[in-house]
């Protein structure tokens, strides 16, 4: 969340924020709202004060007349509290419920799309797209081919958008994670496999909406916790409410965890497969950074996804992600989109993505770090996928097929897959 000191000393620059994210955000009611709560909190401050001062009174030497006077009052007051208490909490509640949407301020170097244009920026490509002399078959065929991809009986077991891997797409699945770790291992990250549920505050400090018909997020029933959809939640929860020393930063964190997601409202024909599932795994990185620091930590990011699908030799161009795309707490956001040939006559698909969110994370979860001096301050967060293995699996199986539906292995992966080097087809 941003600094609620801010409302009214940066009220312009804020409506304008919200107007590049194309947010619907009512500002304007939550600076009302934010005048109510003022007014009300000092009214509740005044009628504690004089509680208070009753209560002194009523220590000291009074005629019977008095006492029973400021009996009447005390009683009087108390319902009064309650009363405006109650009041306070209903406005607050709403107060917080749309500041809190707020989002993060845009990152100077962001590009700036005030006219609803969504068309990607294009920072670099790298490689060739594909070329086949046949017609390339998408990774839903090669999958049947092969025997790799059962979406049928994950239908019938488990609901639309789930999937069983098979044969040596298990192997090829556990080869990305340890390639990914190991890159990002070389790199000083510490690894750790993380839960895959967490409590709805720490989803809900690190920016995402656990309810609504908009949400992605599934809820545990009769409980406050939700199943995770990245690691970046519970990486990004690690250290909440600490405050940490500005000297062991920065801290890195690279988790694996397997991956929820509902996926309201998505479709299209380049939805289906396994590009966008409801269940996956994700290796994610995650830092925790000084404020200075944290633009040099969004590029070393960067560099590793992009160490990674090099390393894959698969094509893939950066987005940099304008402000009408942005989610609420990123301040600047990065894509890699691999190229994908079984998409018609190829596309990009998104595959990862790294976002500075600066403080915005921090402030919700009161995660601080601590100079030596002394003083302390909120610290930036970072996050970025080091590969998300169901989309990964659908641009190596698409980028490396034969003619006859059979798969070349990349060879940074041949070392992890048992001595298997092409995944035979199997269904001709």
């Amino acid at each position: 969340m941003i600094d609620f000191r801010l409302l009214k000393e940066k009220a312009e620059e804020i409506r304008n924020n919200i107007k590049l994210r194309n947010m619907r955000i009512d500002f304007e009611r939550a600076m009302a709202l934010s005048e109510m709560r003022s007014d009300i909190m000092k009214k509740v401050d005044s009628l504690r004060s004089r509680r208070n001062e009753i209560a002194n009174l009523m220590k000291t030497k009074l005629s019977d007349e008095e006492r029973s006077r400021y009996v009447v009052e005390g009683q009087g007051l108390k319902s009064r509290i309650s009363d405006t208490e109650k009041e306070l909490e209903t406005v607050d509640e709403e107060w917080k419920g749309i500041v809190s949407a707020i989002p993060n301020f845009l990152d100077p170097d962001a590009p700036i799309r005030d006219d609803g244009d969504l068309s990607n920026i294009v920072v670099r490509k790298v490689g060739v797209p594909t070329e086949f002399s046949f017609k390339p078959k998408d990774h839903v065929q090669i999958g049947r081919i092969c025997d790799l991809i059962d979406f049928d009986t994950a239908t019938k077991v488990s609901g639309l958008k789930f999937y069983y891997l098979k044969n040596e797409a298990v192997l090829l699945e556990l080869a990305l994670e340890q390639y990914a770790l190991s890159i990002c291992m070389k790199h000083g990250f510490t690894p750790v496999i993380t839960p895959d549920v967490a409590k709805t505050e720490i989803l809900e400090g690190i920016g995402f909406s656990p309810r609504g018909s908009e949400s992605n997020i599934y809820s545990l029933a009769d409980m406050e916790a939700c199943l995770v959809g990245t690691a970046e939640i519970t990486l990004g929860g690690y250290y909440s409410g600490q405050v940490l020393k500005e000297s062991d930063l920065p801290i890195r964190f690279v988790g694996l965890s397997h991956c929820f997601r509902r996926e309201a409202g998505a479709a299209g024909q380049f939805s289906k497969g396994l590009y966008r599932v409801h269940q996956f795994s994700k290796v994610e990185m995650f830092v925790y950074s000084t404020p200075e620091e944290s633009r040099q930590e969004h590029q070393k990011l960067l560099a590793i996804e992009e160490e990674i699908f090099s390393g894959l030799g698969i094509p893939y161009q950066i987005i940099d992600t304008p402000s009408w795309d942005l989610g609420a707490p990123a301040a600047r956001k990065f894509d890699i989109e691999a190229w994908m040939p079984g998409r018609g006559d190829g596309e990009y698909g998104e595959v990862t993505s790294t976002s500075n969110c600066t403080d915005y994370q921090a402030r919700s979860l009161n995660i601080k770090c601590k100079s030596a001096d002394g003083k302390t301050r909120y610290l930036h967060t970072l996050n970025g996928t080091a590969v998300a293995v169901s989309r990964a699996i659908v641009a190596i199986l698409e980028n490396y097929q034969n003619e006859d539906g059979s798969v070349r292995i990349p060879d940074v992966l041949q070392p992890y897959m048992m001595g298997c080097k092409v995944i035979n087809a199997r269904n001709k």
